[in-house]
This record gives C-alpha cells, sequence and structure tokens, in this order.
C-alpha cells in the first residue's frame, strides 16, 4: 500500500511559487512558497530545496487530465449510491459509513473540479458519460441493473447488496489508479499525491466494508 497523504496537499501552491522563475544557473527560490494543507491541516512553507522542486516537477499530461475526469464520474455513481442508505435501512453501522463516503468522495470531487479548471481543461468531455477515456465501462461501476437491484432492496438485503456492490466499486477506483501509472501517468505532484490517497483510502474502506460483511454472515 502506498504512503497515505491527504486529500486536498500539493493540489494547489501559493501565489509564491507562480512569482518564481529559475535558470540553469539561478538558485533556488528564496521567496516564500506555502504548500495549502488538506481541509483541517495547516499550510506548509516549503524549503528553497523543496520549492525548486515543485518549480521543475513534471507537467499534467492527457493520462492525468482523463484520469480526473473519470474518476469524477466514478465518483459520481458512489455518491448515488450512499444516497440511497437513509431511506432504506436502519442498520446504524450501514449509515455512518455512508454518510463518511459520501462526505470523503464529495470533497475530493471538488478537489478534481477544481484541478482541471485550474489547468484550463474542461470538467466534461463531450459525450463522455460514465465511460472510460477509451470508449469501455470504468472499472467497478454498477450496472443499471446492479442500480435498479440496490434501489429496490431494504433491510438486510439492502446492506448485503450495499457493501458488496461498493466493495467492487472501490476495487474499481483501485484500478484505474494502477491503470494510470501503468499508463505512465501520474507524474505530475497533485496528480500523484492525490491517486496514491484514492488507492489508501480506499483500500481501508474495502478492509472495513469486508469485514461487516464477515459479521452479518456470521
Amino acid at each position: 500500500m502506498r504512503r497515505t497523504l491527504g486529500v486536498g496537499t500539493a493540489l494547489a501552491l501559493a501565489l509564491g511559487l507562480a512569482a518564481c522563475t529559475t535558470t540553469p544557473d539561478s538558485p533556488a527560490p528564496t521567496s516564500p512558497v506555502v504548500q495549502l494543507g488538506a481541509p483541517g491541516e495547516p499550510n506548509r512553507t516549503l524549503s528553497p530545496d523543496e520549492a525548486g522542486d515543485a518549480i521543475d516537477a513534471p507537467e499534467h499530461t492527457e493520462l492525468d487530465t482523463a484520469f480526473m475526469r473519470d474518476m469524477i464520474h466514478h465518483h459520481d455513481q458512489a455518491i448515488e449510491m450512499t444516497a440511497l442508505v437513509e431511506e432504506r435501512t436502519d442498520d446504524r453501522d450501514i449509515q455512518l459509513l455512508a454518510e463518511r463516503m459520501s462526505a470523503s468522495q464529495q470533497d475530493e470531487r471538488t478537489l478534481m473540479v477544481t484541478w482541471l479548471q485550474e489547468r484550463g481543461e474542461p470538467v466534461n468531455d463531450q459525450g463522455h458519460d460514465a465511460h472510460a477515456s477509451d470508449g469501455g465501462a470504468m472499472p467497478g461501476m454498477l450496472s443499471d441493473e446492479q442500480m435498479a437491484e440496490l434501489e429496490a432492496a431494504e433491510g438486510d438485503a439492502f446492506d448485503q447488496l450495499f457493501l458488496v456492490y461498493m466493495i467492487q466499486h472501490h476495487e474499481g477506483a483501485v484500478q484505474m489508479v494502477d491503470e494510470l501509472y501503468a499508463s505512465g501517468g501520474g507524474q505530475e505532484s497533485a496528480t500523484d499525491q492525490f491517486a496514491r490517497h484514492v488507492e489508501s483510502d480506499q483500500g481501508i474502506e474495502i478492509a472495513r466494508m469486508q469485514q461487516m460483511l464477515a459479521e452479518r454472515a456470521g
């Protein structure tokens, strides 16, 4: 498991970075450069060496942009799934799990939209609708039939389906991260840190849901 990182860390740098320029013979920037912290975490002033590394870091690519767009659609379905919970189960553990997932996925969605906007990339591609950039269905996405089955279930049957389908959905998100790196993407610092966060956070939630399934089976 890759190291867990804060959701918002390094997705943006303060304006001081934009004012710094370097040449092959110039020293590292001396103006203060502040790295924005994740929600609830303090900002951090980068050292001159760290600031210089940030300036020279790889820029985002089309692979990164496609990953962010696809992951937005992936998150949208997860949010749709968690919205079903309140009216279909009285299980407090399921309700709390869904509340946490909804909050985190919405925060991450906002960060991804901001990432695209700050790079001048459109948030939506024409004709892009819950499909990966190569035209195939995104990993882990529920089919229309599965979503209909989840919507129709209640009580214990809903709890079982919700956990099974959300595990499927999370495993798909982890696969999307693996595919990003395998294709050569994720070299830009902000993309890399966000992808690592998604992989780690969803991996933790997969383990928790598997435990919850085992407890209910027992």
